[in-house]
């Protein structure tokens, strides 16, 4: 097993190596590659008898009639137009080209993209330090800092309804996410850790809460079994607390618990209401990880001071984490525009501000809800309750609709308690955005506009062909003469330079 697991490393390094000598060598490669084509075509050129072979396939295509070209043309416009509905709904269905997503996930890496790769853990433990991973690749799906708990919050929704709440898109990206986050950062497997290992990636609830227990008879002490039972199985806040707690003291160094669990613990102190509590656990996560920027713990805090309408200590966390060098989210812009307005929508009024225009706070607060809505603007509609609320996704798509959900569920009540607050945002973000903003406007994407262009130029060929064939055939021969004249003036050209008795060596051989 140790030279297996030894042998690994110098493996994924040759590997990685054979990736990255292809990637640089893919452009050089094709010039040489096309040039030996062409070389090779005009050495072959008499031993293959090349030109009495055009002139015979020239002489067929003479002899098509143009219902052939009709039923060629016609059906490559049939096969294009049904690449055209199956790219269009594939988009209409999940927002992206599936012919770009085939691309981008195979292609892309042989061809010198860049390709994400997981380490063993959230943060690596060296000498009892945590550090960052060695580079964090700019994403736009984020795991929800908020989340629910399954067990005690998300089941409601399937009792009441009997109803998924999460999808599987988004339970996948969470088995993702605790396999990296939980993983052993030892070399070989525990037996434990392969059964969690299993748990997470299992989609049927009771078969993961099955392989929590059997992880837990293999090892007493294996806490992201415990992890796992909090999550899951726990029907309330109080019983997912207790086997929080339980899994704290048992994690031992490993970061990666630590720091999920003391945070998963801080959030329970937050829906029990003890809510000074749950904002001394976050600053003290904070201060002991000061490298945890990347999990948004601060959105945590934030929420909390809210909570305890404890204003001044939210302005000192915005004026640490509100920078243009860190990743905005929804509740960073419009927590701001929220101290903003607070300041002066409890006697702020349309008409007066029309009339004696906006004073500088008035303006500083505009511009805030200005700022948010610009880099969020579907959540106007969830606070002002345009929309109707559902329950939050455990991953987010940054500037989307699953963010503005994931901010209003927790934050509208925030909004509601500042006086006139949701009055200043409805009338800014009427006056301005309502009809004006289109952002995120999605675009459609490459392939779709080409096989809509394919499909419409193959039909209109196919057409002029049925309905013009003696022209049609003219001018397609005018065309492939033209397209091939610089290929005769290229082998003119090298027919005259080089001596003939080379190319006959060459033939020879």
């Amino acid at each position: 097993m140790e030279d297996t697991t030894g042998s690994n490393p110098q493996s994924l390094g040759l590997t990685e190596k054979l990736k990255s000598w292809l990637s640089w060598s893919w452009t050089y490669v094709c010039f040489i590659w096309f040039g030996m084509v062409l070389i090779m075509v005009y050495v072959l050129w008499s031993p293959l008898k090349l030109q009495e072979t055009l002139t015979s396939a020239s002489v067929f295509l003479n002899t098509l009639t143009p219902k052939f070209y009709v039923a060629l043309t016609g059906t490559s416009s049939l096969i294009s137009g049904l690449i055209l509905i199956f790219e269009w709904w594939y988009f209409r269905k999940y927002g992206t080209s599936f012919i770009e997503q085939v691309s981008v996930s195979h292609l892309r890496p042989l061809l010198g993209g860049v390709e994400n790769s997981s380490t063993t853990g959230l943060f690596s433990s060296v000498n009892g330090e945590a550090e960052p991973r060695p580079s964090v690749s700019e994403c736009k799906v984020w795991r929800n800092p908020l989340n629910l708990f399954r067990g005690a919050e998300y089941n409601r929704y399937t009792w009441v309804t009997g109803k998924e709440p999460l999808t599987y898109y988004d339970m996948n990206l969470s088995a993702q996410d605790h396999q990296t986050f939980f993983t052993g950062e030892t070399q070989q497997l525990r037996p434990e850790d392969a059964v969690m290992q299993k748990a997470w990636r299992e989609r049927n609830p009771q078969a993961r809460i099955r392989a929590a227990y059997q992880a837990i008879e293999l090892n007493h002490e294996c806490a992201a079994a415990y992890v796992l039972l909090a999550e899951e199985e726990a029907t309330t806040i109080t019983e997912a607390e207790r086997l929080f707690k339980k899994a704290l003291i048992i994690a031992g160094k490993d970061i990666n618990l630590l720091v999920y669990i003391k945070r998963r613990l801080a959030m329970c102190a937050r829906k029990l209401g003890r809510i000074k509590e749950a904002v001394k656990m976050m600053r003290d996560l904070m201060k002991e990880f000061p490298l945890l920027g990347m999990l948004n713990i601060h959105e945590n805090l934030l929420e909390a001071l809210l909570e305890l309408q404890a204003y001044a200590d939210v302005q000192a966390v915005l004026a640490k984490y509100d920078d243009i060098s860190l990743p905005k989210s929804a509740t960073i812009c419009y927590t701001s525009a929220l101290l903003k307005a607070r300041a002066v929508s409890d006697k702020f009024s349309p008409e007066a501000a029309s009339r004696r225009g906006l004073s500088t706070a008035e303006m500083n607060a505009v511009e805030a809800i200005h700022r948010a809505v610009e880099f969020n603007p579907h959540v106007p509609k969830y606070l002002l309750e345009m929309k109707s609320l559902i329950l939050p996704p455990e991953h987010i798509l940054k500037r989307g609709d699953s963010e503005a959900v994931a901010y209003a569920f927790f934050h509208l009540q925030h909004w509601k308690r500042a006086e006139g607050a949701l009055n200043l945002l409805h009338c800014t973000w009427e006056g301005t955005f309502h009809e004006v903003s289109v952002y995120p406007k999605k675009e459609l994407p490459f392939f779709i506009l080409f096989t809509a262009g394919l499909c419409s130029f193959t039909a209109m060929l196919a057409m002029l062909t049925h309905q013009f064939p003696e022209l049609m055939g003219v001018f397609a021969k005018a065309f492939f003469s033209t397209l091939f004249a610089p290929l005769g003036f290229f082998a003119d050209k090298m027919e005259s330079f080089m001596p003939s008795s080379f190319w006959h060596q060459l033939t020879r051989i």
